[in-house]
């Protein structure tokens, strides 16, 4: 079972040609792409055009109707790309052995990865990149934002950890989520960041109740990144972590930033892989860093440092959001030389207030391991 991450690059909303090539030369197996996770330009009518480029693409290949491609893969669309964020998408990779059919992951439907599955890898100590998918049912529109969304993602989450073979939740750095918008998108976010902290073990479940859910900002998850949209009607999950007998040459990092000025927090997750990044991540190693997932949370506070900020009392406070991610995006690609790195905002129980979750995937080679 061989994992893989792979990143591409976007001239518009559709435009997949890249993956075009690769598929077409035999370089990528359709049936090994389990997820993917891009960042789009422009609102929930680019978002669509871009799953909808997707689910055409790969439809072909698969020999699945668009609403298998849609049902089947989890597809997360991160729209508005403000700042310097360049449009790109993340492909995750993993053969394992269906002769090209992607495995349908849901609640009925998770399979666990195990040492016959891994093969000649599963004798290997050395902890590597695995990632697990998972899709919950469709939820009806009463439950979405509630502490039914909690449960269901906090399900999802257990069947997407199943999936990617990791034992122990310590090895869990990254879980990215995609759930409906349903009636004020920021409860569904909540939920479902909530529900994700639930299955880490990072908040106890009796705690929640529905006046928490956005009313408690003590109830976090330090390695979830959540993104509602329009096009969704279910919880979909990707799961990222490291485990002894993946096949994989990557490896998975992750941290906080306790803000934007936090350079010392960015830099520690670099420290923990075995990577110099100060002041800046050295040429060198900036190739072997496969892609950096961001959530940003600046539009969570007024303030930062007790200094007042405008994100939310001037002409684009509207569009906070897309302010904080520009932010966040700017900061941590300078560290890392990169505008494709995949940045995401969402304050809702997505760490401290006003934190950036960072998590990094790098080739094994160039670090010294993650602690």
């Amino acid at each position: 079972m061989r994992y893989d991450l792979l990143k591409l690059k976007m001239d518009h909303p559709g435009d997949l040609s890249e993956l075009e090539k690769l598929l077409a030369d035999g370089s990528v197996q359709a049936g090994d792409i389990k997820g993917i996770i891009a960042q789009t330009e422009g609102d929930g009518y680019a978002r669509g055009y871009s799953t909808l480029a997707f689910q055409v693409l790969l439809s072909g290949y698969l020999n699945w109707t668009h609403e298998e491609v849609f049902d089947r893969i989890p597809m997360m669309m991160i729209g508005k790309t403000g700042g310097l964020m360049s449009p790109h998408y993340t492909l995750f990779l993993r053969n394992d052995g269906a002769g090209g059919e992607a495995t349908a992951m849901g609640s009925t439907a998770i399979g666990t990865a195990s040492d016959e599955a891994t093969g000649s890898t599963a004798s290997n100590t050395d902890k590597r990149f695995a990632f697990g998918v998972a899709s919950s049912r469709v939820l009806l529109p009463e439950e979405i934002g509630t502490t039914v969304q909690v449960d269901v993602a906090a399900e999802t989450v257990r069947a997407a950890i199943a999936d990617s073979g990791i034992t122990s939740l310590a090895d869990v750095h990254c879980v990215e989520i995609k759930c409906p918008w349903g009636i004020g998108g920021a409860r569904s976010k909540a939920s479902s960041a909530l529900g994700s902290a639930v299955a880490l073990e990072e908040v106890d479940r009796a705690r929640i109740d529905e006046s928490a859910i956005n009313g408690d900002p003590s109830l976090y998850s330090l390695r979830t990144s959540v993104s509602a949209g329009g096009e969704q009607t279910a919880v979909r999950v990707i799961v990222m972590g490291n485990r002894a007998g993946a096949d994989s040459s990557l490896v998975v990092g992750s941290g906080v930033m306790q803000d934007n000025f936090d350079l010392a927090g960015l830099h520690e997750v670099f420290s923990s892989m075995g990577m110099a990044s100060q002041p800046v991540l050295p040429e060198q190693l900036q190739g072997q860093v496969r892609q950096v997932f961001v959530n940003a949370g600046a539009d969570a506070l007024p303030h930062i440092r007790g200094q007042r900020h405008t994100m939310h009392s001037d002409a684009l406070s509207m569009h906070s959001g897309i302010l904080a991610k520009a932010v966040a995006h700017a900061v941590v690609g300078g560290v890392v030389g990169d505008a494709t790195i995949l940045c995401s905002a969402g304050s809702e129980h997505q760490g401290p207030q006003g934190a950036n979750l960072i998590a990094v995937v790098a080739e094994a080679a160039a670090t010294g391991g993650v602690r």
